[in-house]
């Protein structure tokens, strides 16, 4: 007796429980049961589980029986011609959607040449397996599925020109890409998608080490593209502010503010704003200046503190352009948030060309940052005077990318002869066929050439791989990621510097970062770097306790002896923090002092 499920719930038995299913799977393909109906006999367990619930995912499957698939070219024709519809394809029972739970049971075949008795099922078509980023890849077959997974997230983080209404749009952190292209190379689900969804531009690419600039993953660009716009994006930031109203009638004040309120910055810091507490359209701007002059009112008064002037003070909460970022006003929006409050609404535009550091990458997940930026005059070039893009080291081969290789391959021929070039995975034009019509179109039929060297004229002894590929510039940006600071704000409680680019903060230098100055041989220097939070601490000699303050005596006495002597030892704030915190849960630590030039004349 088999246990039967249904939506995970027992509701009875069978005696056959192959049988049951067979029987059951009949009725559902002639239309007796739902369509949504799924079904698993689970031998291990003895038991038969039936899917009835909703948002399951769940894909067609072309039926097969006796080793035929029940789709006949004639079923196509009356598809091609209007005379059949898909729904009617799933209710004569020759295509059938299956969930996770069903798929258990089937045995798919990806092309109609590989179907045996065996098979339960054949896929409408092989690239059904991709999704759809993954679908777009060209020659996706081609690659290892670790680089696939990799590619199609390198698409969603391109810049392009994400929709066609972004002026109109306040949509955070967003880069738009100036120059899109269609790719030359490109699967049959792009057109499917929209070419509006393209985030890059066909280069050239030539396949070279340089100097060790690209090695590893690293890039060589040449800097005559970029200055003829490759890869160049706007970037576009939204600021807001809101005027809140507050218990009391208390409201905010979109103004230039006074001096006198508490936090106001310096005098230059306003010089953007106009009368009305707004920047203008077209001002540009950089890191810390005010966009919206705003002053909040006083908040968690008390009694004493009502009828004390200093709480009072309204306190400064301007909007201003973060730190480290500059760029020029792109539109002001006055208009009211969901609590029915004025809001303003600010877009910063900046407009960003490639540079060392911006992350680049093509379909294939071979991505990677620009090392260097190259003259053109130091760059390679061609017997024919074409100079590449770009250079790919050729260690990033290793990854077994084929279809890295065949796009620009395909994407050179796409670019000599005038045309697209399918490539879509399992049936795009075959590779054989490209290799062919290269070579009529006059080149080496494997795609390298005989390239020479732009600093010394001479001739590369081996023959280089050139191509075109599609490339896309990825929103990781330098101008976005890297930070630096000098002496700047600290945390209140540790007297450490702050963390995060926003709020000015340090680069926290670890225990492994100080292994690689001791490695280094330079020891010495982590005095300096370990001394953020440097202080001067009275301790007892005996009692190994910090010493407190006597206002009486002007002087540090021990709380534990009076009499005893007193020491100034140099140590870390957060240290003296730990130490007084471990006071407050009971424990007393005992620091044990040895006198350093005592130890230094045992040593001569």
């Amino acid at each position: 007796m088999s246990y039967v499920f249904i939506d995970g719930v027992l509701q009875g038995t069978v005696k056959d429980a192959e049988k049951f299913v067979k029987n059951t799977i009949k009725e559902r393909r002639a239309g007796k049961f739902s369509k949504n109906l799924n079904i698993l006999y689970n031998e291990e367990e003895d038991i038969i589980k039936i899917q009835l619930d909703k948002n399951r995912l769940r894909r067609p499957l072309i039926i097969v029986q006796e080793g035929k698939s029940l789709l006949t070219s004639k079923h196509l024709e009356e598809l091609n011609a209007g005379k059949m519809s898909w729904t009617e394809l799933i209710e004569n029972g020759i295509v059938e959607e299956i969930d996770a739970l069903e798929e258990e049971s089937a045995l798919v075949a990806m092309n109609e040449k590989d179907l045996t008795k065996k098979h339960t099922h054949l896929e409408i078509d092989p690239i059904v397996i991709f999704g759809m980023n993954t679908s777009m890849i060209p020659f996706a077959n081609f690659n290892p599925s670790t680089r696939l997974l990799r590619g199609q997230k390198n698409q969603q983080q391109g810049t392009s020109l994400y929709a066609l209404n972004y002026l109109n749009r306040l949509d955070t952190n967003v880069n738009v890409l100036h120059y899109t292209q269609k790719p030359l190379v490109k699967s049959f689900t792009q057109d499917m998608y929209g070419e509006h969804i393209t985030g890059g531009q066909n280069l050239v690419i030539a396949i070279l080490n340089y100097e060790g600039y690209n090695m590893s993953d690293g890039v060589v660009v040449n800097r005559a593209s970029i200055d003829r716009g490759l890869s160049r994006v706007s970037h576009y930031r939204p600021y807001a502010a809101e005027r809140r109203r507050y218990p009391g009638g208390q409201i905010d004040d979109i103004k230039v503010p006074d001096k006198d309120v508490q936090g106001y910055s310096t005098e230059a810091h306003y010089k953007n704003l106009d009368t009305d507490g707004l920047v203008s359209p077209e001002t540009h701007v950089r890191g810390g200046e005010v966009l919206v002059g705003k002053t909040s009112p006083p908040r968690f008064l008390s009694r004493l503190e009502t009828f004390s002037t200093a709480a009072n003070i309204r306190k400064d909460t301007s909007v201003k352009v973060k730190f480290g970022e500059n760029g020029t006003v792109s539109k002001v929006l006055l208009t009211e948030s969901k609590d029915g409050n004025p809001l303003v609404n600010i877009e910063v535009r900046d407009t960003r060309p490639i540079g060392v550091g911006d992350k680049v990458s093509s379909r294939h997940g071979q991505k990677g940052v620009i090392g260097h930026i190259a003259n053109p005059e130091d760059m390679p070039f061609s017997s024919s005077g074409t100079v590449p893009d770009i250079l790919f080291n050729p260690f990033g081969m290793r990854r077994m990318t084929v279809s890295h290789l065949i796009e620009s391959l395909g994407a050179k021929v796409g670019a000599l002869s005038g045309r697209y070039v399918d490539g879509t995975p399992f049936s795009g034009e075959p590779s054989e066929d490209l290799r062919k019509e290269l070579e009529e179109l006059g080149f080496r039929e494997n795609g390298t050439e005989t390239l020479y060297d732009g600093r010394t004229g001479r001739a590369y002894e081996a023959k280089i791989f050139v191509g075109n590929i599609y490339y896309l510039r990825l929103k990781h940006q330098v101008a976005d990621k890297v930070q630096s600071r000098a002496r700047g704000r600290v945390a209140l409680l540790t007297r450490q510097p702050t963390a995060g680019k926003a709020m000015e903060g340090g680069l926290r230098f670890g225990d492994m970062e100080k292994d690689t100055l001791i490695a280094h041989g330079s020891s010495l220097l982590l005095k300096e770097r370990f001394s953020s939070d440097k202080d001067i601490v009275n301790i007892g000699d005996r009692s190994g306790d910090i010493a407190e303050y006597d206002s009486f005596t002007d002087r540090f006495t021990s709380v534990v002896d009076p009499k005893e002597t007193v020491s100034k030892v140099e140590m870390a704030y957060g240290f003296k923090l730990l130490i007084e915190q471990l006071k407050a849960m009971g424990i007393r630590p005992q620091l044990k002092l040895k006198d350093k030039f005592k130890q230094k004349r045992s040593k001569q």
